[in-house]
């Protein structure tokens, strides 16, 4: 049975993410412009982004006055009751700007520091994506109803269809492409769609084996690592690890081993 306050975290979650969702795609402006710049030129923030967190801070902080937020663009507070919301209002931003359809809604809840409900909603797909700890994964969309989900059956790392993403770091950037060059002989193929959390929730639906990538942090991964994870998804970092800075990794039980061994030997997480 799951937490009622797992569950009213879970349907809060999905009521911002649903109008922040909204937000996003019916009142982006023909002219949007870039609002800011973070950790380089090309990493990028919109008036909308900003637009989105507010929304969603506000509607949650209304529901929920004593709860704590780390969120991408500055929301930052506490809280006193053990709960914190992680919030990523518009992962893909730079797929937003150009007019490309793979960016998304990402919130989080955490008890006590563990993440125990997750939702990310994809507007332009017309999907929604929602886990509770414990209570598996499942999602919304074209399809009636509900649909539970479970990331692919097994199949050996040759085979695998795997996703990554580039940081918007040049000297990093450059060497993620030697990696990617390095393995893309020794798997399927690999897709690089610029959103993580969109990633980590097409695992979760069976739509890619595996997905890496560096320099993440807690607002990119926090839902979509635990809608993988409910999907029956391997996710972690460095061996022993959980998804960092350093590595964010995930994965089908049968890929997730020889993928993570294979970017250790690559040096995948060293400078």
């Amino acid at each position: 049975m799951t937490d009622p306050l797992h569950s009213e975290l879970l349907q809060l979650a999905r009521n911002a993410a649903r109008q922040a969702g909204a937000l996003l795609r019916d009142g982006r402006p023909a002219d949007l412009a870039v609002a800011a710049t973070k950790s380089s030129p090309v990493d990028v923030v919109t008036e909308m982004d900003l637009a989105a967190e507010k929304l969603i801070v506000d509607l949650i902080s209304g529901r929920r006055p004593d709860d704590g937020f780390l969120g991408e663009e500055g929301a930052s507070t506490e809280g006193t009751s053990g709960v914190r919301w992680v919030i990523d209002p518009l992962d893909g931003t730079v797929n937003y700007l150009y007019g490309l359809p793979t960016w998304a809604v990402s919130i989080a809840a955490q008890v006590d520091g563990e993440t125990v409900a997750g939702v990310v909603a994809a507007p332009m797909r017309g999907e929604t994506y929602q886990a509770v700890l414990g209570g598996g994964a499942r999602a919304t969309g074209a399809w009636e109803g509900e649909r539970p989900l479970a990331c692919r059956p097994p199949a050996p790392l040759d085979q695998a269809l795997v996703s990554t993403g580039f940081n918007y770091v040049a000297e990093v950037r450059a060497r993620q492409a030697e990696i990617a060059a390095r393995l893309i002989p020794l798997v399927r193929d690999i897709r690089r769609g610029g959103s993580a959390a969109i990633d980590l929730c097409d695992l979760a639906c069976g739509r890619l084996d595996g997905y890496y990538e560096r320099g993440l942090h807690p607002w990119d991964v926090a839902a979509g690592d635990l809608i993988a994870r409910e999907a029956g998804a391997v996710t972690g970092g460095r061996p022993g690890e959980r998804p960092s800075a350093e590595l964010t990794l995930a994965g089908t039980p049968a890929v997730f081993e020889p993928l993570q061994r294979l970017l250790g030997d690559f040096g995948a997480w060293q400078d």
